[in-house]
């Protein structure tokens, strides 16, 4: 009952931006996370930035100082501005959320959206 879609992704040129956005709908009672993650070919799987009901942000290393999260809790969304991009950046972006679906259990999920791919061109 819980789905997020994704949009934003495509082809970019080295130097340039895209904004990746999420929504997450559904049964949610309250979301603790939600991120961004990314997967390149041959790669595994690897965090990006995310950002918690609170307001902690956390940022890959390769990413810091160009790319930047932000949310918007009434909506459920969280998106990724992205600037500078580099060939390296290439790969699905997939959005993640931790969240718990019910004022009944204190039980966390963790729920993905399909992917989006983004590609950088040198």
């Amino acid at each position: 009952q819980v789905q997020l879609v994704e949009s934003g992704g495509g082809l970019v040129q080295a130097g340039g931006s895209l904004r990746l956005s999420c929504a997450a709908s559904g049964r949610i009672f309250s979301i603790n996370v939600m991120g961004w993650y990314r997967q390149a070919p041959g790669k595994q799987r690897e965090l990006v930035a995310s950002l918690t009901s609170g307001g902690i942000t956390n940022y890959a290393d390769s990413v810091k100082g160009r790319f930047t999260i932000s949310r918007d809790n009434a909506k459920n969304t969280v998106n990724l501005q992205m600037d500078s991009l580099k060939p390296e950046d290439t790969a699905v972006y997939y959005c993640n959320a931790n969240l718990r679906t019910t004022v009944f259990t204190t039980r966390l999920l963790d729920y993905w959206g399909q992917g989006t791919q983004v590609t950088v061109s040198s």
